[in-house]
């Protein structure tokens, strides 16, 4: 791993992330696939609507990217999204096609008819979510799910089971509850998974040493955006032994979202040093055909697939965006297909004007000049409190 925080000049992180006192605090399991839930989770966005051909278009593209698992939808919410998941796992996808399922056996079945792979059977287990919503106990919650748990499996479902809200379950209940699982009906896999998204890391990672060490199981995390650590809880998780990470793409999911596909895919492969095979070339498209599909626009900074996270105002530094972009970003912009840009406005500086100029053909052009056009620039882009168009900028540089 010595120098594992510069790869071919694709990317210079931080070698701290790489030292053996940081490493050695690591408990990465040998293997992490990606379950992504844009087309069940992600639909459930407010406003989100994802029709039959869309959902297609999204798992045809998560599948070229590289993504192992797609969660394909919930077959009992509708017959478009039975047909949709069913379409979906004809496709011959090399990922493998999940169902999200109530703990009821008509929702198992209905997996079954779509031709899943496997299902993820949810059940509250959040203390609010039992003492307030449903008024239930941990024991009510075992009761369902081992008959559930036990008909997925006679069925040859891979089964994953969902206890949602586990992070604010009562320990004792979680306890008792997965205790319960594996006398009567071990799962294949066991989610911890952060609903409100009001988990610190630290705290992830002891609900999943704890969660594995009750059960023995595989452990999935699914974690959401509310206090903005999504991604950063279920690369924890990781961190602890995780070996199944949820995500959506752009960040998709209710209040705040889920944790985004993009950041994750990044965050394995470069930040714990998986060495993924994803096509990290392709995440651009991915995320514009989901944005373009959900209505739902990118901020321009967007973490990874953000408009502008390549883009130079700032006179400092400008020679080396183009000629040495490590210097100046943590990723080369060809990584995800992108190309660096030096655009003009109120904090260029000279060397902006004279890149300018060059771009433009435009030779020999005095430091008079150069500061002339330079104070030009900084009025108009202080004037309309924004980066100055192609036109502006011709409109003031012009020979």
């Amino acid at each position: 791993m010595e120098n594992r925080h510069i790869q071919e000049e694709m990317w210079w992180v931080s070698p701290y992330n790489f030292v053996d006192e940081v490493r050695t605090g690591l408990d990465l399991p040998k293997k992490v696939e990606i379950h992504d839930a844009t087309l069940r989770d992600g639909e459930q966005t407010p406003g989100v609507v994802f029709r039959k051909d869309d959902k297609v278009r999204i798992a045809q593209k998560l599948d070229e990217v590289g993504i192992e698992r797609i969660e394909a939808g919930m077959p009992a919410v509708s017959d478009e999204d039975f047909a949709a998941i069913k379409e979906i796992t004809r496709l011959g996808l090399n990922a493998k096609i999940y169902a999200f399922a109530r703990a009821m056996a008509v929702d198992i079945d209905k997996a079954v008819e779509c031709g899943c792979h496997g299902v993820v059977i949810e059940i509250p287990i959040g203390y609010p979510k039992l003492a307030y919503q449903f008024k239930w106990t941990w024991e009510d919650v075992l009761r369902k799910s081992v008959d559930c748990i036990n008909h997925a499996k006679k069925r040859n479902l891979h089964t994953v089971y969902f206890p949602y809200d586990t992070t604010r379950a009562r320990e004792e209940d979680l306890t008792n509850l997965l205790t319960g699982l594996m006398n009567d009906a071990p799962p294949d896999s066991i989610g911890v998974i952060d609903t409100m998204g009001c988990a610190l890391p630290e705290a992830v990672k002891y609900l999943v040493r704890k969660v594995k060490k009750l059960t023995g199981l595989p452990i999935e995390i699914h974690t959401h955006n509310d206090f903005g650590m999504g991604v950063a809880t279920e690369l924890a998780a990781v961190a602890a032994g995780a070996e199944v990470v949820h995500s959506c793409v752009n960040g998709l999911g209710e209040r705040t979202g889920n944790a985004a596909l993009e950041e994750l895919m990044v965050g394995l492969h470069i930040l714990l040093g998986m060495n993924k095979p994803y096509r990290f070339d392709k995440l651009i498209e991915l995320s514009e055909l989901v944005s373009g599909l959900s209505g739902m626009n990118l901020a321009n900074n967007k973490p990874v697939v953000g408009r502008g996270n390549y883009i130079r105002e700032s006179g400092i530094g400008i020679d080396l965006v183009m000629t040495k972009p490590l210097a100046m970003f943590a990723t080369a912009p060809r990584f995800t297909g992108r190309e660096a840009e030096i655009v003009l406005g109120k904090k260029s500086g000279k060397a902006s004007i004279t890149y300018m100029l060059e771009k433009m053909g435009i030779k020999d052009v005095g430091d008079e000049r150069v500061t002339e056009l330079l104070k030009m620039v900084k009025e108009k882009g202080t004037e309309k409190k924004g980066l100055l168009s192609p036109a502006e900028v011709r409109e003031i540089i012009k020979p």
